[in-house]
């Protein structure tokens, strides 16, 4: 919402503070300033100025006109010009020499087609009151010749860009800033709404509510003999395009104005082009509705609509049909303004895909009681700068709607902010918002519907019976600006939001002694240090994806990773599910760093994954606030709660060991994800098994299962070409995911022994077929070394024709070290014999040269 402060100003007397001072204010209030944009500061020297004479210039591709202009100086200015929309006689500003325009364009005496020009005719964009102008700004012709035009427009002024939350939809309006600025500053407010309505006398146009689900006020006010060519003055439309929005034509430009101003959005309908009465309904089945967009939209049996006997005319509170559009010839205007359901303009809006200033005022709570007001306002702006006649009557629809009743203990306020407040504070801050206050709790008779202090909406008698007793309960009846505040911790909100939210102690509560993190916090926290000791950078992924991602992992339709949980309201239809796997956001992440220049990466990401079971129901029951769920309601819920176990991902690209004056660099490969799968498993506590595996998205050649025992936790290596083409990554992209969740719960540390005596050396050179998992072998020769094995490292692999055709040669150093004496040789040998022994019963091994 944009505020212009000279409209803020009209009903709050602000005092003479800077549009920072102002911002400060409404932003401790919890209006978030976004921006503060100034205009007009800079504009100087540019006068109001009379053409007296224009001559013709030919021999030039464009019009050029040279003019003599009258500035109320001695002299007449010489003036030359490209514009050819005005004519001798016309009022126009006039920048004189060593003028600033808005952008620092500085205007100055200069010689151009053989003229002098001491000067510059003004536009509208010129003069920064709108993006871009047809021709030059004519003035009325009684405006005072040499009269500094940025005064006498009002050119000069400051806009606060405020971003208003889904509860605060009465600030969408000037009149609902002018509120919180007259309270933030303790000042009167003048309310633009308090307008003196005039007597109802008969019907303006015959109109229905055909479902109050919908709709519960409708009001429709005519006017006639309304002029087509009138224009929107000047201070409108610098108002208009000041708050962000184009003026278009003096009718439409009246709606965007009130609404504006009062936060009521209206709509102007061509009076003859509406056939019969107008009924407010949802759509029926088959309804199609060319909006004022030019689409023609199949309507969804949940639309509201306005219709007349040709069926429908307008998208309810969103967008208006072409059919009875304002257009240059209309002279006979109806104006409505009505009450539509949030909810319902919201789900349409979205439906459609159609977001207007209208829908987003709907779909956050217009108030109530505007409509009659707003859409008098209209008529007053209409017959006063169209020349149109108001017509007598109203037409007003309504269903009845009850009050809502709010009963709470004045002591409620202080209890939630932990400050204490008096009862005169609590009173006071809630009438400030315009809430009625009334002592006690009162009946249904008076209230009709009561909020108890359980914040539960019950009758006026059950709202008595749970209000808290012994605390001098109060009942509150919100403003109808206001249906955001529907519990007693709205209200509560309402006086510390006033009182201040800097006025609230920061207190840390105390630490339960004995608490700490879990194990498996403990463990979470080690593997996150140790992948980024590695070179891993960490980011946090939305756990949001789509059909689409899934199709880019290359999934079978019946892998189960394509089972998520549907979310009933996503944030983009595009990502409607829980993730099933952590590689989709990754692999995003990955592809927008490489698009920005960082081609070298490598990052994890520790988090849930979400996997329904096979028999969980679609949807999880709603369950009630009022008595505590049964079993069988408990039941329900819990199995449609998804299985949230934990995950660790990692992706690299690029080098992974940089190329520097060191020498040359190492590319990330499949090798570099498996170990970092092996950084994680040590954390645990375990080792891993690392056996060939076919599991999308991975390279089916390049593709490892990690398991701990017999236990599969996870998978690494390179992912697939057809995955890295979906997904825009770089070529030989790698990445590893690990479940957390099934390894081992780490035992509290042991001190291990460590052994004085020397460690003995032996290196082996094994044979084995080209198709043998290394893992095999290494696990071969440490069940045949036995305990004087303290570790085997493969250091070389070999394939060529000295391991023989179909084979290859892995070269392990074997480190033995007892823990009580000093090996022999002889020991040595046998348990390097044993362990190339079993390794040969196993795998199929020899030694290398035997």
């Amino acid at each position: 919402m944009k505020v212009p402060l000279s409209w803020l100003r009209e009903y709050v007397d602000l005092p003479p503070v800077t549009a920072h001072e102002i911002a400060d204010k409404l932003t401790a209030a919890g209006l978030k300033l976004e921006a503060i944009a100034s205009h007009g500061h800079d504009l100087k020297n540019v006068v109001v100025g009379q053409v007296i004479e224009i001559e013709e210039l030919t021999g030039f591709k464009k019009p050029i006109r040279h003019c003599l202009v009258d500035v109320g100086e001695a002299e007449p200015r010489e003036i030359v010009c490209g514009a050819t929309n005005f004519a001798v006689g016309a009022v126009v500003p006039v920048a004189l020499p060593g003028a600033v325009l808005p952008g620092g364009f500085e205007i100055a005496s200069r010689k151009t087609y053989g003229r002098l020009s001491d000067g510059m005719i003004c536009s509208e964009a010129e003069l920064g009151i709108a993006e871009s102008s047809p021709g030059i700004l004519l003035l009325p012709a009684d405006t005072p010749l040499g009269a500094d035009v940025v005064e006498l427009l009002g050119l000069r002024d400051d806009v606060l860009e405020l971003e208003i939350t889904p509860d605060c939809g009465y600030a969408l309006s000037i009149r609902g800033v002018a509120r919180e600025a007259a309270t933030a500053f303790g000042v009167p407010f003048r309310d633009p709404a308090a307008l003196e309505l005039p007597a109802t006398d008969g019907v303006t146009h015959p109109a229905e509510i055909g479902d109050p689900t919908a709709c519960d006020r409708f009001v429709l006010r005519a006017v006639s003999g309304f002029d087509p060519s009138a224009e929107s003055p000047l201070w409108m439309r610098v108002r208009l395009t000041r708050a962000g929005m184009r003026p278009v034509s003096l009718a439409v430009d009246v709606t965007n104005y009130v609404m504006l101003e009062l936060g009521q959005p209206l709509h102007a309908f061509d009076r003859n082009t509406i056939q019969g009465g107008i009924v407010v309904r949802r759509a029926l089945p088959g309804e199609r509705l060319e909006t004022l967009d030019h689409v023609t939209r199949d309507l969804a049996e949940d639309d509201i609509l306005i219709t007349d006997d040709s069926g429908a005319i307008g998208l309810a509170g969103t967008m208006g049909g072409l059919s009875t559009e304002i257009s240059d010839s209309t002279t006979d205007i109806v104006i409505e303004a009505a009450h539509f359901s949030a909810t319902g303009v919201a789900r349409m809006s979205r439906r459609h895909n159609l977001v207007s200033e209208a829908s987003k005022r709907f779909e956050r709570g217009v108030d109530r009681e505007l409509p009659l007001a707003a859409s008098w306002r209209a008529v007053q702006l209409l017959t006063e700068l169209g020349d149109g006649v108001a017509e007598p009557g109203v037409t007003h629809a309504q269903a009845d709607v009850a009050p809502v009743a709010i009963t709470i203990p004045s002591g409620h306020p202080a209890r939630v902010a932990g400050v204490p407040y008096t009862r005169e504070t609590v009173v006071t801050r809630l009438e400030q918002i315009g809430c009625r206050v009334v002592d006690g709790v009162v009946e249904a008779a008076e209230g009709g519907r009561g909020v108890a202090a359980t914040g539960v909406v019950t009758s006026g008698d059950l709202a008595a019976k749970l209000a808290v007793s012994g605390d001098d309960p109060i009942t509150v009846y919100p403003p109808s600006w206001r249906p955001d505040l529907t519990d007693p911790n709205d209200l509560a909100e309402e006086v510390i939001r006033l009182e201040g939210y800097d006025t609230l102690p920061s207190i840390l509560p105390g630490a339960p002694a004995g608490a700490g993190l879990t194990e498996t916090q403990r463990l979470r926290r080690r593997v996150g240090r140790a992948l980024a000791l590695s070179g891993y950078v960490e980011v946090l992924s939305y756990p949001f994806i789509g059909t689409r991602d899934l199709d880019h992992l290359q999934l079978p339709a019946d892998d189960d990773r394509r089972r998520a949980t549907r979310l009933v309201n996503p944030l983009s239809e595009d990502e409607p599910f829980m993730r099933t796997t952590l590689l989709p956001g990754l692999l995003k992440t990955l592809v927008r760093n490489v698009g920005r220049g960082f081609t070298d990466l490598a990052l994890f990401e520790t988090g849930l994954v979400y996997r329904p079971g096979a028999d969980a129901p679609e949807t999880a029951p709603i369950l009630t606030v009022e008595r505590r769920p049964t079993d069988e309601e408990l039941a329900l819920f819990t199995a449609a709660l998804p299985e949230q176990p934990v995950r660790v991902a990692a992706v690299l690209a690029g080098e992974f060991e940089r190329s520097g004056w060191w020498g040359q660099g190492r590319a990330a490969t499949w090798a570099d994800a498996i170990e970092a799968a092996r950084a994680v498993a040590r954390e645990a506590g375990v080792t891993l098994d690392i056996r060939a595996d076919q599991h999308e998205p991975w390279h089916p050649g390049r593709c490892a299962a990690l398991y701990v025992g017999e236990v599969l936790v996870g998978h690494a290596g390179e992912l697939h070409p057809r995955v890295v083409e979906a997904f825009g990554l770089p070529k030989r992209t790698a990445a590893m995911e690990l479940e957390l969740s099934r390894l081992a719960a780490p035992a509290p540390a042991q001190t291990p022994s460590i052994s004085a005596y020397p460690v003995a050396t032996q290196d082996v050179a094994l044979i084995v077929p080209a198709d043998t998992p290394v893992s095999s072998v290494e696990a071969a020769l440490r069940d045949g070394a036995g305990d004087l094995l303290e570790s085997v490292r493969l250091f070389d692999v070999y394939e060529g024709a000295q391991a023989g055709e179909g084979n290859k040669s892995l070269a392990y150093t074997l480190r033995f070290r007892a823990t009580d004496r000093t090996l022999t040789a002889d020991e040595i040998a046998a348990a390097r014999d044993a362990a190339v022994e079993l390794a040969a019963a196993q795998v199929g091994a020899r030694l290398r040269g035997v």
